[in-house]
């Protein structure tokens, strides 16, 4: 006992020296960075004024958001009729829920070349001028200015109504650099709660028509895609029953014409032999009815899938003019570079205090 009592009070004395010897070094640092407080002060104020010179010299950026809300039905009340329906030849479409925009796919979704290079070729009008997005980019980034100055200057446009299939090798690597920029510096992507299904897209850039209007025509995009994707199976089942209703049409029209013209020719009733062909016609014609009510049916059916696995997706926010200005204020300048100078010039003056400490 007498043992353990001294090596506790061991242990006591021994975090009594270090916190002691801890407390030393902090105050022998203090009073070296007072000592050499005209360093600090000096390069803090240098990093307050070019804080302050980049907040007066940078540029607004406009600040777009729009909001939306997803409303996906992940089953159909028709689904029950499904395996009825495949016994008679009928597809009613994918009746569960489409895994390649569930969860957060979508958001990821909104953020690929595909659906940005779309929304980039979207035109605009900007300066009173007809244009697409990607050109509008290309003027405030100034990459025209670059292309000129380079070693072998070169010009590259992007005009209405050019399928994007015929652009150039070279047009197509613009594009694709562009549409990596977008993404990494100007687009925003996120749920504006985990718990709810609202999706908000914010688009940062220093030209508010480029924010506003990118901002909806990728969202747009992204729509129209979504919804063909989703209803693709059903609307060609749609498409196909449809043609096959328009014929089946046709034909019960001219099958009623012929049926009403023999039947003006069978004037005589004594000769039973002339009811013969109209008899043949009546039966055809009503054949042919009862293959067009089903049909039309098994149409109207296919049009219920179709837009039972549309979704449903509302805007609920739209950017309106004018745009929100996102830029740094003078004194949040001044605040973050005396910050950021004040704290180099404090580490590397402790740096240095310790390395001579070692060195000696």
């Amino acid at each position: 006992m007498e043992q353990f009592g001294k090596a506790s009070e061991t242990t006591k004395i021994t975090e009594e020296i270090s916190l002691k010897e801890l407390i030393v070094k902090l105050q022998d640092w203090l009073r070296y960075l007072w000592q050499k407080k005209v360093w600090v002060i000096t390069f803090t104020a240098l990093g307050a004024g070019i804080g302050l010179f980049i907040a007066l010299k940078s540029k607004p950026n406009y600040a777009a958001e729009l909001t939306f809300v997803l409303e996906d039905n992940s089953t159909s009340p028709l689904g029950a009729y499904s395996g009825l329906a495949s016994q008679l030849g009928i597809d009613l479409g994918n009746t569960g829920q489409s895994s390649l925009f569930a969860g957060e796919n979508i958001i990821e979704f909104l953020k690929t070349r595909l659906i940005v290079e779309k929304a980039l070729l979207a035109p605009v009008l900007y300066r009173n001028q007809r244009m697409t997005l990607v050109e509008v980019y290309i003027r405030f980034s100034g990459m025209k200015k670059q292309w000129q100055e380079a070693e072998f200057p070169f010009n590259v446009e992007y005009p209405l109504n050019v399928e994007r299939r015929s652009y150039s090798r070279q047009q197509d690597s613009v594009l694709n650099i562009i549409q990596a920029k977008v993404i990494k510096k100007n687009l925003v992507v996120e749920k504006v709660d985990k718990k709810l299904s609202f999706i908000s897209v914010k688009v940062l850039s220093p030209v508010d028509t480029f924010s506003k209007y990118f901002a909806e025509a990728l969202v747009k995009e992204a729509i129209d895609f979504y919804t063909n994707t989703k209803t693709k199976r059903t609307k060609l089942n749609v498409d196909r029953l449809q043609l096959q209703a328009d014929s089946m049409k046709l034909l019960l029209n001219r099958k009623t014409y012929s049926t009403a013209a023999l039947q003006d020719l069978n004037v005589n009733p004594a000769k039973q032999i002339a009811s013969v062909n109209t008899e043949l016609a009546l039966r055809d014609k009503t054949v042919l009815q009862s293959m067009y009510i089903e049909i039309i049916k098994n149409l109207e059916l296919s049009k219920i899938a179709m837009t039972r696995e549309t979704p449903v997706i509302q805007i609920i926010n739209i950017p309106i003019f004018p745009l929100e200005i996102k830029k740094i204020g003078k004194v949040k300048g001044i605040v973050i570079g005396a910050f950021i100078s004040g704290f180099i010039t404090v580490f590397a003056l402790l740096l240095s205090r310790i390395y001579k400490e070692i060195m000696n």
